[in-house]
C-alpha cells in the first residue's frame, strides 16, 4: 500500500515506518495518523485505499467515520460550555433540560451523565433507525425513560446514547445542535474538518468501513469477548441500541448525514490531532480549553477498580473523556481522549505537549488494545522524548 500524504518532521520517521508496515502487511487497508508536538504538526500520514475494491486512494481528500472517537469531540464541546459558564459539571442535568427529570432522573448530575453513570446505556425499547436519526424523537425518548441501573451506583458504557445526551445539553444551553456547535466553534476557527452530520456534498469523500477477519484467539479470550458483546449481553444492547445499529449501518448516507454524536463523527487524523492540540495549547491562533478547564474535564469519575456494568471489564471515565488507565494507556499519565470501535483514537497529553490521532477504514476486533495504534503511539512517544 502507498502513502499518499507523507509529511514527517526530522526525528519522527519511526511513526511513518509503523504506518507503512501496517499498510504493507494488510492489517490496515486505508488509514491516517497525525501527531502535533509543542504546537507543531510533526506527522501527517495518509495511505492505502478508501473503497472495498481497492480502486480509490485513501488520500488527503478522504474523510473517515471514527465511531466513539467522536465522544471526545462531544466532551470538548461540553467542556467549552462549562468554560463559558453555561454548564456546571456538578449541577443537575434537569436544571438545563427539565424534561430529563422524568423517570426518577432528577438527581443525575452533568458529571454523572458524562461518566456513563446515568443508567441510560440503551433505549427503553428498540426504535426504528429513522427515529434515532431524528433529534427530537431520540432525545425525548431518553428524557422520558427510567434508568436501567441506579444512577451513580456504578458506570456502564453508554455506547450510542452518550452522544444524544451530551449533545442535548449543548443544545439546551447554546441553542445549537452539536454538529453546528462543532462546526462553528471548533472546526471552522481551527481550519479543520470535523463533521457530526456530514453534508450531502461531501458524502463521496467518506471512506467505506470494512470488517477485518477476526483473529483467532485462545479459547479463554474468545469466551471473554463472547460474554461482553454477544447477542443479548449488555454490551450488545448498548453497542447496537437493542439491534437497531447492525452491521453496515454506518456506511449508509442517511446515518452519516444525521447527528449520532456517540459514534458518527467524520473527520481525518490531522484534524483530530489539531483539535486535541488546541485543548492544551494554541493552534492556528486558537485555544479551545484553558488548563483549569482541562483539569476539571479530566477528573476521574470512576472509583478505583470499578467494573463497567455494560462492558464487564474495568474502564475509567472522566467527564466524557477516557483517561489514562491500564486498559487505555495512551501516552501515559495526564493523557485524555477517546477511542472508537475498530481501532481509531485521538488524545492529548499535556505533560509531553503531545496530541495524537489515528483513523482507519478497516475494523479490527481484538481483546487487547489495537496493535496498529499501539505501535504508532509507542513510536510517537519515543520520538517526543528524543525531541
Amino acid at each position: 500500500m502507498t502513502l499518499h500524504v507523507d509529511h514527517v518532521a526530522p526525528g519522527w520517521e519511526p511513526v511513518r515506518d509503523v504506518l507503512a508496515a501496517n499498510l504493507a502487511s494488510g492489517i490496515d487497508r486505508g488509514a491516517g495518523c497525525a501527531v502535533v508536538h509543542r504546537g507543531r504538526l510533526v506527522v501527517d500520514l495518509v495511505g492505502g485505499h478508501r473503497d472495498k475494491n481497492g480502486d480509490v486512494p485513501y488520500d488527503a481528500d478522504t474523510l473517515q467515520l471514527v465511531f466513539s472517537t467522536t465522544k471526545g469531540i462531544a466532551s470538548i464541546a461540553v467542556a467549552m460550555c462549562v468554560q463559558r459558564g453555561l454548564l456546571d459539571y456538578d449541577a443537575r442535568v434537569a436544571e438545563y433540560w427539565p424534561e430529563f427529570a422524568a423517570g426518577g432522573k432528577g438527581g443525575i448530575t452533568v458529571a454523572q451523565l458524562l461518566a456513563h453513570r446515568a443508567g441510560l446505556y440503551t433505549t427503553a425499547s428498540q426504535l426504528p433507525l429513522e427515529d434515532t436519526l431524528d433529534w427530537p424523537t431520540i432525545t425525548a425518548h431518553l428524557a422520558a425513560m427510567e434508568p436501567l441501573f441506579e444512577p451513580g451506583s456504578g458506570h456502564g458504557y453508554h455506547a450510542l446514547t452518550f452522544g444524544w445526551l451530551a449533545g442535548n445539553l449543548v443544545r439546551c444551553v447554546t441553542g445549537k445542535g452539536l454538529g453546528e456547535f462543532v462546526r462553528d466553534e471548533i472546526a471552522e476557527p481551527l481550519g479543520v474538518e470535523m463533521w457530526i452530520g456530514l453534508p450531502d456534498a461531501l458524502q463521496g469523500r467518506a471512506a467505506h468501513i470494512m470488517a477485518h477477519p477476526i483473529p483467532k484467539f485462545p479459547i479463554e479470550i474468545a469466551r471473554l469477548m463472547a460474554e461482553r458483546a454477544a447477542p443479548g449481553t449488555t454490551g450488545d444492547k448498548a453497542l447496537s441500541l437493542l439491534g437497531t445499529y447492525g452491521p453496515g449501518v454506518f456506511n449508509r448516507p442517511e446515518v452519516r448525514a444525521a447527528e449520532v454524536p456517540g459514534a458518527n463523527g467524520i473527520t481525518n487524523a490531522r484534524s483530530l490531532a489539531t483539535i486535541y492540540a488546541a485543548c492544551i495549547g494554541e493552534m492556528n491562533g486558537v485555544r479551545l480549553l484553558e488548563s483549569a478547564t482541562v483539569a476539571a474535564a479530566t477528573k476521574s469519575e470512576t472509583p478505583e477498580g470499578e467494573v463497567d456494568l455494560v462492558l464487564r471489564e474495568k474502564t475509567v471515565f472522566a467527564r466524557g473523556f477516557v483517561i489514562h488507565s491500564e486498559r487505555t494507556p495512551w501516552a501515559g499519565p495526564t493523557s485524555f481522549g477517546h477511542d472508537g470501535a475498530g481501532g481509531s483514537c485521538a488524545f492529548a497529553q499535556p505533560s509531553r505537549d503531545l496530541a495524537f490521532a489515528y483513523v482507519m477504514n478497516t475494523m479490527l476486533t481484538t481483546y487487547e488494545p489495537d496493535p496498529r495504534r499501539a505501535g504508532l503511539i509507542e513510536a510517537a512517544v519515543r520520538c517526543a522524548d528524543a525531541a
